[in-house]
């Protein structure tokens, strides 16, 4: 058995959450978690990156700098609260946090910020990062990489199970006894989130309720669906470089009297009918569905689910002993003890690589292990 951290930032930029596991052959176990804000102009920084057309070097390194210490200081935390020696800790694995992602273009590329030097300098404890580029140096997306741990704890022989990720970004791991699929389908959270950030000033839409309020405009929902990112086939992934407030303007240039509660209730109506157009396209026999990260809250959107998917169960992870928010965490840890073990960590039927590769580079923590917090 070994003790591993995860480290995962979403696309909404609201904190990070770190969790302590030990993994061993029966499986993998939570120890301790904790949750850290982002300080608030650390967050809009980032925000404001990700809208601008320019991008200054010098801010951008900065940022990596700042991001690295937030992590080291979510990682001591966690060690101090669950009262383990960070020499037990084999490895922490950083996702960082993704400023863009670009797995189509003529050079495709993908950028997480987070500097693992300054997170195993500060924590005493070898760190792995930057995870997507070795996928994709082999010919795949990068991402989506959770269905990889998806798969190896969350499958059943009892079950056709899609685990549903929720974060900015929708994904599935389809786990059926006889086939499995992972991708990105579309927008989750992001659309709503920039929507009701603009319009009432409210980081997001609690349990759904101000898309419950108002009312589906069908005209604009299936200029949503035109979106040529649907059709595309699995492997896919995507992020807030394609689904962002732009994209939303855009398509509401002909739907300028739609009240913008309606607008909140089009947006949910379009994660809800994608993910499961998703699901149906590669697993029509699936018969539950298990939710994790912060769109596993909103009530609304899960009932919004429910309706396109009759007669499907739907769950939270939860329901198989895992927390909802801690979920991707986790994956991240697993995949750092992947790196330490030198195992592959890719899935290329996920992401569309050549073959199954090593990911993330390492960071020893050069023997150190008395850091002062």
């Amino acid at each position: 058995m070994g003790m591993y951290i995860g480290v995962m930032s979403g696309t909404s930029i609201d904190g990070v959450d770190a969790v302590l596991v030990s993994i061993s052959e029966k499986g993998i176990k939570l120890i301790a978690s904790v949750s850290h804000d982002f300080p608030d102009n650390l967050a809009e920084e980032l925000k404001e990156l990700l809208r601008s057309d320019k991008i200054v070097l010098q801010k951008v390194g900065e940022l990596d700098h700042r991001l690295g210490i937030v992590y080291a200081e979510s990682i001591n935390k966690l060690i101090l609260e669950a009262g383990v020696d960070r020499k037990d800790v084999i490895a922490i694995g950083c996702h960082g946090q993704t400023v863009f992602h670009n797995p189509r273009g003529k050079y495709p590329f993908t950028m997480q910020l987070g500097d693992g030097n300054l997170i195993a300098a500060n924590t005493g404890i070898t760190t792995v990062t930057d995870f997507r580029r070795m996928d994709m140096a082999f010919g795949g997306e990068g991402a989506p990489l959770t269905p990889a741990f998806h798969k190896e704890f969350f499958s059943s022989d009892s079950e056709n199970r899609v685990i549903l990720n929720l974060g900015g970004i929708a994904n599935i791991s389809i786990l059926n006894k006889d086939k499995f699929v992972g991708m990105d389908t579309g927008p989750a959270n992001c659309l709503m989130d920039l929507w009701i950030q603009k319009c009432l000033d409210k980081k997001y839409d609690c349990n759904g309720s101000w898309a419950k309020s108002g009312r589906v405009c069908n005209g604009l929902l299936e200029s949503f669906l035109k979106e040529d990112y649907f059709g595309l086939v699995a492997p896919k992934s995507t992020g807030k470089e394609l689904f962002n407030m732009n994209w939303i303007e855009d398509h509401l240039t002909n739907f300028s009297k739609i009240s913008e509660q309606d607008v909140q209730a089009t947006l949910c109506e379009l994660t809800a009918r994608t993910i499961v157009d998703a699901i149906n396209l590669y697993s029509p026999d699936y018969t539950s569905i298990y939710v994790c990260g912060g769109g596993a809250f909103n009530t609304f959107l899960l009932e919004r689910l429910g309706a396109f998917a009759p007669g499907v169960e739907i769950n939270t992870t939860a329901k198989l002993n895992v927390h909802e928010q801690l979920v991707e965490a986790m994956a991240f840890a697993w995949l750092a003890k992947q790196r330490v073990l030198e195992c592959e960590g890719n899935l290329p039927e996920v992401t569309g690589a050549r073959s199954k590769v090593v990911l993330g580079s390492l960071y020893k923590n050069n023997g150190i292990k008395d850091i002062s917090l």
